[in-house]
């Protein structure tokens, strides 16, 4: 029986994860984004790896700092979205949505989720049950719409959640707590939002990461997944409006909260 992946969640900077994804049985590493060198460089030292793969999900800063180093320190190989190409680091493996490439022992699919930027992609591993989502969907809410339309993310949303629910999501920041607090307001009712929200405050109290969650999790707590359920579609007094239309409405609200 092949061993599992092992999956490390890093924090970065002040508020941003990287991850390594590591095969004991071949001892071969990858990252998944790049937002500075030094705390990725600590953590593969204190671990004795390598470093094979870099795997960026869109072009911004801090996803991308810290490429030029470690690819230089390590001599990874750098994979990027084809549409992205124009402003990511030099990628050594260009891929699309509805690629898919052998990593690590594993195929890993790769999804378009425009939306933050355009160009964003998100890639799964289905044997490993993980999806690296970065600022498209994360921790209780997503990204803001830098680049992308409404319209768009909420079709990347709308794909990121039928993925298997037992699906972890490792998203690019920690911004849980703070996310939670405007989550409430959008989704009143809902008893798994606030019990999440607890489990959010000691997690955090403890200085222990809320990322990756479960999808299913997601899905019944993060407002920007539920923009279909009645009941928050009843709150925002939206109740015969597209869902996208709702997934909007929450959007602005939350920009503005």
């Amino acid at each position: 029986m092949a061993m599992p992946l092992e999956i490390i969640t890093l924090p970065c900077r002040s508020d941003n994860y990287a991850f390594l994804i590591h095969n004991p049985a071949s001892g071969g590493t990858a990252l998944v984004d790049a937002p500075e060198a030094g705390a990725i460089r600590a953590a593969l030292a204190e671990r004795g790896w390598g470093l094979d793969w870099i795997l960026l999900t869109h072009h911004h800063g801090d996803h991308v700092e810290g490429v030029a180093e470690l690819q230089s320190e390590y001599g990874a190989k750098v994979i990027g979205a084809q549409a992205d190409a124009h402003r990511l680091p030099p990628l050594d493996m260009a891929v699309g949505d509805g690629g898919s490439f052998a990593l690590l022992g594993e195929t890993v699919h790769v999804m378009d989720v425009s939306g933050h930027t355009v160009g964003h992609v998100a890639y799964h591993i289905p044997g490993a049950e993980a999806v690296f989502t970065a600022d498209s969907l994360m921790a209780l809410g997503c990204g803001r719409l830098f680049e992308g339309t409404p319209q768009q993310m909420w079709a990347s949303l709308s794909r990121l959640a039928a993925l298997p629910p037992q699906t972890m999501v490792y998203s690019g920041h920690e911004y849980t707590q703070a996310n939670g607090a405007f989550a409430v307001t959008a989704d009143p009712g809902n008893p798994a939002l606030q019990r999440r929200i607890s489990d959010i405050a000691r997690a955090r109290g403890n200085g222990l990461p809320t990322v990756p969650s479960p999808l299913q999790l997601e899905l019944d707590t993060n407002p920007f997944l539920r923009a279909g359920d009645s009941a928050v579609k009843a709150h925002l007094g939206m109740e015969d409006a597209e869902d996208a239309e709702v997934f909007a409405e929450i959007r602005r609200r939350k920009d503005n909260f």
